[in-house]
């Protein structure tokens, strides 16, 4: 519980300090972006394994999650008010604003493993090497938490805002889907 208590105290502290700002740099997407800090990092590394890389992701992706932050397709209490009060034309240029920054660079394993069964699908949205284009999210290399938590919450039905993952997942074995996740985080 510190890192989440950590967590909160960051994010009200920015949040406060964006309040306090002129109104001229509050609208500045720069300076909107710079919320997004408290939780998915200052050099594009979340502060928690559970929270996802946004720095180099899929424009058209990070337009989409906030958006469903944005008009309640996806229910999370801490994007909620982050985003609910963006016009959708901020949220595109904050898509496009992350999707600019270079993705975090993290050191590779010695030997890439073999993709683990289960995965033939998967590069039909995601790419060739999971790194994303329409109309997949970038999934090599974020956190083996996420991921793994993003297929079980679509596996259980609790995430829906993307018809046809909910299926796919439900047709892994949880087995599957930590090596799946194991796998995407390694790359």
């Amino acid at each position: 519980m510190p890192k989440r208590i950590c967590l909160i105290v960051s994010w009200v502290a920015t949040l406060a300090a964006l309040a306090a700002q002129p109104a001229s740099a509050a609208d500045d997407i720069e300076s909107k972006a710079q919320a997004c800090a408290a939780c998915h990092g200052q050099n594009g590394m979340p502060t928690s394994p559970i929270t996802p890389i946004i720095w180099g992701q899929q424009s058209s992706y990070l337009y989409k999650e906030m958006h469903d932050y944005h008009s309640g397709a996806r229910d999370n209490a801490v994007m909620l008010p982050f985003v609910k009060d963006l016009t959708l034309a901020e949220l595109r240029g904050l898509a496009r604003y992350f999707a600019g920054k270079t993705w975090p660079v993290k050191a590779s394993p010695a030997v890439a493993p073999a993709a683990p069964e289960g995965m033939t699908n998967c590069r039909a949205c995601h790419g060739q090497n999971y790194e994303g284009g329409a109309p997949g999210p970038r999934l090599a290399g974020l956190s083996y938490e996420y991921l793994l938590a993003s297929m079980n919450s679509f596996a259980t039905g609790e995430r829906t805002n993307n018809l046809d993952m909910p299926g796919f997942m439900q047709t892994l074995t949880e087995s599957q889907r930590e090596a799946i996740a194991r796998y995407l985080a390694g790359l």
